[in-house]
């Protein structure tokens, strides 16, 4: 009997553990589950591969498509209101996209395995001022066949002639993406 009535106090007190306040579902991914990595690839300028094209209908505004920002650097980020990760590394992305489009730097986001209004309360959660695509069904990720974006989230680096500079299949921390964003800039 004692176990039993442990055993539901337990269970009662995990029931509380629940959405909190934020207006984006912080749980742990629900059915969708993200997938950590502390992958990180990049490449010289002689082994980079040509980046896809990604083209879709955006979370918010008007479509996105890629080649309106041939000859910037380009960071693309795989992202899904459900990954604890993504809402970690939201400011950094956002506060490094502010400071870096003087460069010659844009960002895009792709949001995955999201129903739209959880994406969209995601970006006013977060401040998120790029556009994203709203790819649900994670056709976008499978452009990058060979140099392909693993785990969620992840953030690619598009280089000025539009090759795979490197690839983050993790969080990113402010001061290594700064500095790779910089230094993508300056290449000529």
């Amino acid at each position: 009997m004692r176990r039993l009535v442990a055993g539901l106090a337990v269970l009662l007190a995990l029931a509380g553990c629940g959405v909190g306040k934020d207006p984006v579902d912080p749980s742990p991914g629900g059915d969708n589950r993200f997938v950590s990595s502390t992958l990180v690839r990049e490449y010289k300028p002689a082994d980079r591969l040509p980046a896809p094209r990604i083209q879709g209908d955006a979370v918010t505004g008007p479509r996105v498509d890629s080649g309106a920002y041939n000859g910037t650097v380009l960071v693309v980020n795989f992202w899904g209101s459900w990954c604890a990760p993504c809402r970690s590394e939201a400011q950094t992305l956002e506060d490094i996209y502010a400071t870096s489009r003087d460069l010659g730097v844009q960002f895009v986001g792709v949001n995955i395995r999201d129903a739209k209004d959880r994406a969209a309360a995601f970006e006013r959660a977060y401040g998120i001022t790029y556009p994203s695509v709203y790819d649900s069904a994670g056709r976008v990720a499978l452009g990058f066949r060979r140099t392909p974006p693993v785990g969620t989230p992840a953030t690619v680096l598009v280089d000025r002639q539009g090759r795979v500079a490197a690839v983050y299949s993790r969080e990113v921390r402010y001061g290594e993406l700064k500095a790779a964003v910089d230094a993508l800039a300056a290449e000529r």
